[in-house]
Protein backbone atom coordinates (compact mmCIF):
# COMPACT_ATOMS: atom_id res chain seq x y z
CA UNK A 1 0.00 0.00 0.00
CA UNK A 2 1.06 3.59 -0.56
CA UNK A 3 1.35 4.52 3.07
CA UNK A 4 4.07 1.93 3.59
CA UNK A 5 6.45 4.16 1.62
CA UNK A 6 7.55 7.74 1.93
CA UNK A 7 8.42 10.41 -0.58
CA UNK A 8 11.85 11.44 -1.76
CA UNK A 9 11.32 14.78 -0.05
CA UNK A 10 10.87 13.04 3.31
CA UNK A 11 14.01 10.97 2.76
CA UNK A 12 16.04 13.99 1.65
CA UNK A 13 14.93 16.02 4.66
CA UNK A 14 15.73 13.17 7.04
CA UNK A 15 19.20 12.68 5.53
CA UNK A 16 19.94 16.40 5.73
CA UNK A 17 18.85 16.48 9.36
CA UNK A 18 21.00 13.43 10.13
CA UNK A 19 24.05 15.01 8.47
CA UNK A 20 23.60 18.36 10.23
CA UNK A 21 23.10 16.62 13.58
CA UNK A 22 26.28 14.58 13.21
CA UNK A 23 28.28 17.64 12.17
CA UNK A 24 27.07 19.55 15.24
CA UNK A 25 27.65 16.59 17.55
CA UNK A 26 31.22 16.09 16.36
CA UNK A 27 32.19 19.71 15.68
CA UNK A 28 30.75 21.82 18.51
CA UNK A 29 33.51 20.96 21.03
CA UNK A 30 36.04 22.56 18.66
CA UNK A 31 34.33 25.97 18.78
CA UNK A 32 35.98 28.64 20.98
CA UNK A 33 34.30 28.89 24.37
CA UNK A 34 32.42 25.60 23.98
CA UNK A 35 35.16 22.98 24.06
CA UNK A 36 35.41 22.81 27.83
CA UNK A 37 33.76 23.77 31.08
CA UNK A 38 30.17 24.66 31.95
CA UNK A 39 29.08 25.52 28.41
CA UNK A 40 29.89 22.08 27.02
CA UNK A 41 28.36 20.26 30.00
CA UNK A 42 25.21 22.36 29.66
CA UNK A 43 24.91 21.56 25.94
CA UNK A 44 25.40 17.88 26.74
CA UNK A 45 22.48 17.83 29.17
CA UNK A 46 20.38 19.89 26.73
CA UNK A 47 20.99 17.26 24.05
CA UNK A 48 19.98 14.50 26.47
CA UNK A 49 16.73 16.24 27.39
CA UNK A 50 16.00 16.65 23.68
CA UNK A 51 15.22 12.91 23.72
CA UNK A 52 12.67 13.34 26.51
CA UNK A 53 11.22 16.32 24.63
CA UNK A 54 10.97 14.18 21.49
CA UNK A 55 8.83 11.69 23.41
CA UNK A 56 6.48 14.47 24.49
CA UNK A 57 6.36 15.85 20.96
CA UNK A 58 5.51 12.50 19.35
CA UNK A 59 2.68 11.81 21.79
CA UNK A 60 1.18 15.27 21.41
CA UNK A 61 2.08 16.13 17.83
CA UNK A 62 1.15 12.75 16.33
CA UNK A 63 -1.54 11.44 18.66
CA UNK A 64 -2.83 14.51 20.49
CA UNK A 65 -1.96 12.93 23.86
CA UNK A 66 -0.92 15.35 26.61
CA UNK A 67 1.65 13.37 28.63
CA UNK A 68 3.12 15.14 31.66
CA UNK A 69 5.12 12.31 33.16
CA UNK A 70 8.26 12.27 30.99
CA UNK A 71 10.64 13.51 33.70
CA UNK A 72 9.43 10.69 35.91
CA UNK A 73 10.26 8.26 33.11
CA UNK A 74 13.70 9.86 32.77
CA UNK A 75 14.21 9.03 36.45
CA UNK A 76 13.07 5.45 35.80
CA UNK A 77 15.61 5.14 32.98
CA UNK A 78 18.37 6.52 35.18
CA UNK A 79 17.43 4.24 38.08
CA UNK A 80 17.35 1.17 35.86
CA UNK A 81 20.72 2.08 34.33
CA UNK A 82 22.46 2.42 37.69
CA UNK A 83 20.86 -0.72 39.10
CA UNK A 84 21.66 -2.89 36.07
CA UNK A 85 25.24 -1.64 35.88
CA UNK A 86 26.02 -2.19 39.57
CA UNK A 87 24.44 -5.65 39.42
CA UNK A 88 26.08 -6.85 36.20
CA UNK A 89 28.90 -4.44 35.19
CA UNK A 90 27.91 -4.93 31.56
CA UNK A 91 29.12 -2.47 28.89
CA UNK A 92 27.19 0.78 29.01
CA UNK A 93 25.67 0.31 25.57
CA UNK A 94 24.05 -2.96 26.70
CA UNK A 95 22.92 -1.38 29.95
CA UNK A 96 21.39 1.55 28.05
CA UNK A 97 19.34 -0.75 25.81
CA UNK A 98 18.14 -2.76 28.82
CA UNK A 99 17.23 0.44 30.69
CA UNK A 100 15.26 1.64 27.65
CA UNK A 101 13.31 -1.64 27.62
CA UNK A 102 12.60 -1.38 31.36
CA UNK A 103 11.39 2.20 30.93
CA UNK A 104 9.18 1.15 28.02
CA UNK A 105 7.53 -1.51 30.18
CA UNK A 106 7.03 0.92 33.06
CA UNK A 107 5.66 3.58 30.72
CA UNK A 108 3.13 1.17 29.24
CA UNK A 109 2.07 -0.16 32.65
CA UNK A 110 1.53 3.26 34.23
CA UNK A 111 -0.04 4.68 31.09
CA UNK A 112 -2.31 1.74 30.32
CA UNK A 113 -5.19 2.88 32.57
CA UNK A 114 -5.16 6.33 30.93
CA UNK A 115 -5.18 5.21 27.30
CA UNK A 116 -8.86 5.94 26.80
CA UNK A 117 -8.52 9.44 28.24
CA UNK A 118 -7.56 12.58 26.34
CA UNK A 119 -7.12 16.29 26.80
CA UNK A 120 -7.21 17.69 30.33
CA UNK A 121 -8.17 14.36 31.90
CA UNK A 122 -5.08 12.66 30.47
CA UNK A 123 -2.88 15.59 31.50
CA UNK A 124 -4.10 15.37 35.11
CA UNK A 125 -3.65 11.59 35.27
CA UNK A 126 -0.12 11.66 33.84
CA UNK A 127 0.81 14.52 36.17
CA UNK A 128 -0.34 12.39 39.10
CA UNK A 129 1.80 9.56 37.73
CA UNK A 130 4.77 11.94 37.63
CA UNK A 131 4.09 12.85 41.25
CA UNK A 132 3.92 9.18 42.23
CA UNK A 133 7.20 8.42 40.46
CA UNK A 134 8.80 11.39 42.24
CA UNK A 135 7.70 10.00 45.61
CA UNK A 136 8.98 6.52 44.77
CA UNK A 137 12.36 7.76 43.57
CA UNK A 138 12.72 10.04 46.61
CA UNK A 139 11.90 7.15 48.96
CA UNK A 140 14.05 4.53 47.22
CA UNK A 141 16.92 6.76 46.13
CA UNK A 142 19.15 5.93 43.21
CA UNK A 143 21.38 2.82 43.31
CA UNK A 144 24.96 3.55 44.30
CA UNK A 145 26.65 0.17 44.54
CA UNK A 146 24.89 -1.38 47.52
CA UNK A 147 23.25 -4.77 47.90
CA UNK A 148 19.58 -5.69 47.73
CA UNK A 149 16.95 -4.68 45.23
CA UNK A 150 17.40 -0.93 45.82
CA UNK A 151 21.18 -1.15 45.53
CA UNK A 152 21.85 1.45 48.22
CA UNK A 153 24.95 1.45 50.41
CA UNK A 154 24.43 1.59 54.16
CA UNK A 155 26.41 2.74 57.16
CA UNK A 156 29.76 4.35 56.44
CA UNK A 157 30.29 2.58 53.14
CA UNK A 158 31.23 4.90 50.31
CA UNK A 159 28.97 5.15 47.28
CA UNK A 160 30.23 3.67 44.00
CA UNK A 161 30.18 5.98 40.99
CA UNK A 162 29.27 4.42 37.66
CA UNK A 163 32.06 5.20 35.17
CA UNK A 164 31.42 6.91 31.87
CA UNK A 165 31.36 4.89 28.65
CA UNK A 166 34.76 3.95 27.26
CA UNK A 167 34.28 6.26 24.27
CA UNK A 168 33.22 9.22 26.42
CA UNK A 169 35.69 9.65 29.24
CA UNK A 170 36.40 13.39 28.96
CA UNK A 171 33.76 16.11 28.68
CA UNK A 172 34.29 16.68 24.97
CA UNK A 173 34.36 12.94 24.22
CA UNK A 174 31.19 12.42 26.23
CA UNK A 175 29.48 15.27 24.37
CA UNK A 176 30.31 13.61 21.05
CA UNK A 177 29.13 10.27 22.43
CA UNK A 178 25.84 11.78 23.58
CA UNK A 179 25.47 13.68 20.32
CA UNK A 180 25.87 10.57 18.18
CA UNK A 181 23.42 8.59 20.35
CA UNK A 182 20.85 11.40 20.25
CA UNK A 183 21.17 11.81 16.48
CA UNK A 184 20.82 8.06 15.88
CA UNK A 185 17.78 7.77 18.19
CA UNK A 186 16.09 10.80 16.61
CA UNK A 187 16.85 9.40 13.13
CA UNK A 188 15.18 6.10 14.06
CA UNK A 189 12.23 7.99 15.51
CA UNK A 190 12.00 10.06 12.32
CA UNK A 191 11.98 6.88 10.24
CA UNK A 192 9.21 5.44 12.41
CA UNK A 193 7.14 8.58 11.89
CA UNK A 194 7.48 8.30 8.11
CA UNK A 195 6.32 4.68 7.80
CA UNK A 196 3.03 2.99 8.67
CA UNK A 197 2.98 3.40 12.50
CA UNK A 198 3.68 7.14 12.33
CA UNK A 199 1.08 7.73 9.64
CA UNK A 200 -1.45 5.70 11.58
CA UNK A 201 -0.78 7.83 14.65
CA UNK A 202 -1.40 10.94 12.53
CA UNK A 203 -4.69 9.43 11.30
CA UNK A 204 -5.78 8.81 14.90
CA UNK A 205 -5.05 12.43 15.78
CA UNK A 206 -7.08 13.67 12.80
CA UNK A 207 -10.12 11.68 13.90
CA UNK A 208 -10.28 8.60 16.07
CA UNK A 209 -13.73 7.64 14.82
CA UNK A 210 -12.53 7.76 11.22
CA UNK A 211 -9.46 5.68 12.08
CA UNK A 212 -11.62 3.05 13.80
CA UNK A 213 -13.93 2.90 10.78
CA UNK A 214 -10.86 2.02 8.67
CA UNK A 215 -10.06 -0.90 10.95
CA UNK A 216 -7.29 0.76 12.98
CA UNK A 217 -6.77 -0.66 16.47
CA UNK A 218 -6.35 2.65 18.26
CA UNK A 219 -5.52 1.11 21.64
CA UNK A 220 -2.72 -1.02 20.19
CA UNK A 221 -1.23 1.92 18.29
CA UNK A 222 -1.39 4.15 21.36
CA UNK A 223 0.37 1.43 23.35
CA UNK A 224 3.05 1.26 20.68
CA UNK A 225 3.53 5.03 20.79
CA UNK A 226 3.72 4.96 24.58
CA UNK A 227 6.27 2.13 24.51
CA UNK A 228 8.44 3.84 21.88
CA UNK A 229 8.44 7.26 23.54
CA UNK A 230 9.08 5.70 26.96
CA UNK A 231 12.05 3.77 25.57
CA UNK A 232 13.47 6.97 24.03
CA UNK A 233 13.01 8.72 27.38
CA UNK A 234 14.75 5.80 29.08
CA UNK A 235 17.78 6.39 26.85
CA UNK A 236 17.82 9.99 28.12
CA UNK A 237 17.84 8.72 31.71
CA UNK A 238 20.68 6.32 30.90
CA UNK A 239 22.79 9.12 29.39
CA UNK A 240 22.16 11.36 32.41
CA UNK A 241 23.32 8.56 34.70
CA UNK A 242 26.40 7.99 32.55
CA UNK A 243 27.32 11.68 32.64
CA UNK A 244 27.51 12.04 36.41
CA UNK A 245 27.75 8.42 37.58
CA UNK A 246 25.12 9.04 40.23
CA UNK A 247 21.76 10.82 40.28
CA UNK A 248 19.87 12.97 42.79
CA UNK A 249 16.09 12.55 43.28
CA UNK A 250 15.78 16.33 43.63
CA UNK A 251 16.49 16.66 39.89
CA UNK A 252 13.29 14.85 38.92
CA UNK A 253 10.43 16.86 40.36
CA UNK A 254 6.94 16.43 38.91
CA UNK A 255 6.78 20.14 38.08
CA UNK A 256 9.69 19.63 35.70
CA UNK A 257 7.41 17.54 33.49
CA UNK A 258 5.07 20.53 33.16
CA UNK A 259 8.03 22.72 32.23
CA UNK A 260 9.20 20.19 29.65
CA UNK A 261 5.78 20.06 28.01
CA UNK A 262 5.72 23.86 27.81
CA UNK A 263 9.15 23.99 26.18
CA UNK A 264 8.08 21.38 23.63
CA UNK A 265 5.11 23.53 22.64
CA UNK A 266 7.38 26.56 22.33
CA UNK A 267 9.99 24.66 20.31
CA UNK A 268 7.43 22.92 18.13
CA UNK A 269 5.58 19.71 18.92
CA UNK A 270 5.16 18.72 15.28
CA UNK A 271 8.81 18.18 14.36
CA UNK A 272 11.92 16.67 15.93
CA UNK A 273 13.71 20.00 15.49
CA UNK A 274 11.18 21.36 17.96
CA UNK A 275 12.29 18.69 20.43
CA UNK A 276 15.91 19.82 20.13
CA UNK A 277 14.84 23.44 20.69
CA UNK A 278 12.72 22.29 23.62
CA UNK A 279 15.72 20.58 25.21
CA UNK A 280 17.75 23.77 24.85
CA UNK A 281 15.03 25.84 26.50
CA UNK A 282 14.31 23.28 29.22
CA UNK A 283 17.82 22.99 30.62
CA UNK A 284 19.79 25.72 28.89
CA UNK A 285 17.53 28.66 29.73
CA UNK A 286 17.83 28.34 33.56
CA UNK A 287 21.59 27.92 33.24
CA UNK A 288 21.82 31.00 31.04
CA UNK A 289 19.81 33.09 33.48
CA UNK A 290 22.01 31.95 36.36
CA UNK A 291 25.15 32.71 34.37
CA UNK A 292 24.12 36.34 33.82
CA UNK A 293 23.31 36.75 37.51
CA UNK A 294 19.52 36.34 37.41
CA UNK A 295 17.34 33.96 39.37
CA UNK A 296 16.91 30.72 37.47
CA UNK A 297 13.22 30.62 38.47
CA UNK A 298 12.63 33.50 36.06
CA UNK A 299 12.53 30.77 33.43
CA UNK A 300 8.88 30.24 34.36
CA UNK A 301 8.14 33.86 33.40
CA UNK A 302 10.10 33.67 30.14
CA UNK A 303 8.61 30.35 29.11
CA UNK A 304 5.15 31.42 30.23
CA UNK A 305 5.26 34.35 27.81
CA UNK A 306 6.68 32.11 25.11
CA UNK A 307 3.93 29.55 25.68
CA UNK A 308 1.22 32.18 25.32
CA UNK A 309 2.78 33.31 22.04
CA UNK A 310 3.11 29.72 20.79
CA UNK A 311 -0.48 28.79 21.61
CA UNK A 312 -2.06 31.95 20.20
CA UNK A 313 -0.01 32.84 17.13
CA UNK A 314 2.50 30.08 16.35
CA UNK A 315 1.07 26.65 17.10
CA UNK A 316 3.89 25.01 15.11
CA UNK A 317 6.39 26.61 17.51
CA UNK A 318 9.81 28.00 16.71
CA UNK A 319 10.58 25.02 14.47
CA UNK A 320 7.51 25.77 12.37
CA UNK A 321 8.47 29.43 12.07
CA UNK A 322 12.00 28.47 10.99
CA UNK A 323 10.59 26.07 8.39
CA UNK A 324 8.32 28.79 7.02
CA UNK A 325 11.24 31.24 6.89
CA UNK A 326 13.29 28.65 4.99
CA UNK A 327 10.50 28.10 2.48
CA UNK A 328 10.43 31.85 1.78
CA UNK A 329 14.19 32.29 1.52
CA UNK A 330 14.99 29.18 -0.48
CA UNK A 331 13.68 30.44 -3.86
CA UNK A 332 15.75 33.59 -3.48
CA UNK A 333 18.93 31.78 -2.46
CA UNK A 334 18.63 29.00 -5.03
CA UNK A 335 16.26 30.15 -7.78
CA UNK A 336 15.10 27.43 -10.10
CA UNK A 337 16.08 27.94 -13.76
CA UNK A 338 13.21 28.83 -15.99
CA UNK A 339 12.20 26.22 -18.50
CA UNK A 340 11.91 27.37 -22.10
CA UNK A 341 8.59 26.56 -23.66
CA UNK A 342 8.80 25.54 -27.29
CA UNK A 343 5.81 25.72 -29.58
Amino acid sequence: MKQDFFSRTDVRGALVGLAVGLVLALGLPFLPGVGAGLALRTLTVCAIYALAAAGVGVLYGRLGLVSIMQIGLVAVGGWATLRIYHATHLPFEVVMVLAALVTAVVGVLVGLPALRLSGLSLAIVTLMVAGALEVLVTYAGFPNGGNGFLGRVSGGTLAVIMPRPGLGQSDDEFFRYVGVVVVVVLALLRWLLMVRPGRTWAAIRQGEAGAVSLGVNTVAHRLLALAVTSAVTGVAGALLAAGSGILDPASFKAQQSVLLFATVLIGGAFSLLGAVIGGLFFYGMPQLLSTVGLDGNLVFVVLGLGLVQAVTTAQAGIAGQLAELWRRLRPRLWPRPRREVTV
